[in-house]
């Protein structure tokens, strides 16, 4: 029997294959959302951050709190907590998985990276170095969720400008790094 796009809907959940390949990859992020979500990685604290920062979004009530432990400039570990939508939620298990081991330079440009992919920017959709955060490209399309989208890498700023603030050793002075709300 001839192929139809009716079966569509019954393909995707049988494991046929899809007509229009596009959805199949919108079905595949959909449930790499959802996993994050469901089952966020580095969800908890570190007893021994360098950094805790905490950050909100005043639009839906979404909160995270990051916390960091260095090793000179590198991210040895990386944990949140909080509580918001899938995709403040998903997007911080996402991003701790991929700036873990990173230089702060490194997590820098993958910040900035996601950043203009959330604004639109379709080469930055198609960047490889994003890893699974690419599933946050659909953000693009929906104004008022780009705020939960970039909660963590908000949260991420912050303790980068607090390590940038203390100088080349974070913790010096104040025993560990600081706590701060970035609205």
């Amino acid at each position: 029997m001839p192929w139809s796009p009716r079966w569509s809907a019954h393909a995707r959940c049988s494991g046929w294959p899809v007509s229009d390949p596009n959805a199949a990859m919108g079905a595949v992020y959909q449930e790499l959302l959802l996993d994050h979500y469901r089952r966020p990685r580095n969800r908890g604290d570190l007893p021994d951050a360098d950094i805790t920062v905490e950050q909100r979004n005043p639009l839906c009530g979404d909160t995270l709190r990051l916390q960091l432990e260095l090793d000179g400039d590198r991210l040895s570990a990386v944990a949140f907590t909080g509580q918001g939508c899938a995709i403040s939620q998903a997007a911080a298990s996402m991003m701790t998985q991929l700036i873990r081991g990173k230089t702060l330079t490194e997590a820098s440009a993958l910040r900035e990276r996601f950043r203009a992919m959330i604004l639109g920017d379709a080469e930055a959709a198609a960047d490889k170095s994003l890893g699974d955060m690419r599933a946050l490209a659909g953000v693009a399309r929906l104004p008022v969720r780009v705020k939960c989208a970039l909660l963590a890498f908000s949260a991420l700023e912050q303790a980068m400008d607090s390590v940038r603030r203390a100088g080349p050793d974070p913790t010096a002075g104040n025993g560990k790094g600081e706590t701060g709300n970035g609205n």
